[in-house]
């Protein structure tokens, strides 16, 4: 089967772009509202994309009703924002806050999250995640005619729970993926376990 994107609508486009680059990792991202209130939502279209500098990109779309998400907005005014690894006990809580809400209304005062100082950062990191980046906006692009915005984050540092960070038989860091047992995202509702922890080393 071939699918010709050119005769396909930008929703159906996106339904069978979800479905094939999988899994996705997803970025939990705190940006703080304007009455100083904090916004959490999840991004499956996310990843790093630079070490020199360190940049990893959210790409985020419109509401249902058109307008810009408040995750865009509450990075361009106030240009820092946090973004968390989603490990899978956190799955119900992470799809509750996908939920469109409105405008300042807080999806961790609803969740009943706790938030904790986060050193680097002016704002607070989620108390249960085991990895958060503290960002400060680097650039946004807008591609599309809906448009999409393309949010390159400066990463200035890394919070890593202790319980995943080991070291290696030459006494170097390492950082355990299964211990953050990363949630990854696939196409419509499904999600991915970490599942079994496969090693190969490149060819010289």
């Amino acid at each position: 089967m071939y699918i010709n994107f050119e005769e396909l609508k930008p929703q159906q486009v996106y339904f069978t772009m979800t479905q094939t680059v999988i899994p996705r990792p997803i970025a939990w991202v705190l940006s703080e509202n304007t009455d100083a209130s904090y916004n959490l939502a999840p991004f499956s279209y996310f990843n790093a994309v630079a070490s020199n500098p360190p940049l990893v990109l959210i790409s985020t779309g419109l509401k249902p009703d058109g307008s810009p998400k408040d995750t865009r907005d509450n990075i361009r005014e106030r240009k820092d924002f946090v973004a968390h690894i989603v490990s899978l006990e956190h799955l119900d809580d992470m799809n509750q806050s996908s939920a469109t809400l409105p405008p300042g209304v807080s999806e961790i005062e609803q969740l009943g999250l706790e938030t904790v100082p986060f050193e680097g950062s002016r704002l607070p990191r989620l108390a249960v995640a085991r990895v958060a980046f503290a960002c400060s906006l680097y650039d946004i692009q807008h591609v599309g005619d809906d448009p999409q915005s393309l949010i390159f984050g400066r990463v200035h540092g890394v919070y890593l729970d202790d319980a995943v960070v080991g070291e290696d038989a030459k006494g170097r860091r390492k950082i355990h993926a299964d211990r953050i047992d990363p949630l990854g995202r696939l196409g419509a509702s499904e999600y991915v376990s970490f599942g079994e922890l496969i090693s190969r080393r490149r060819p010289d």
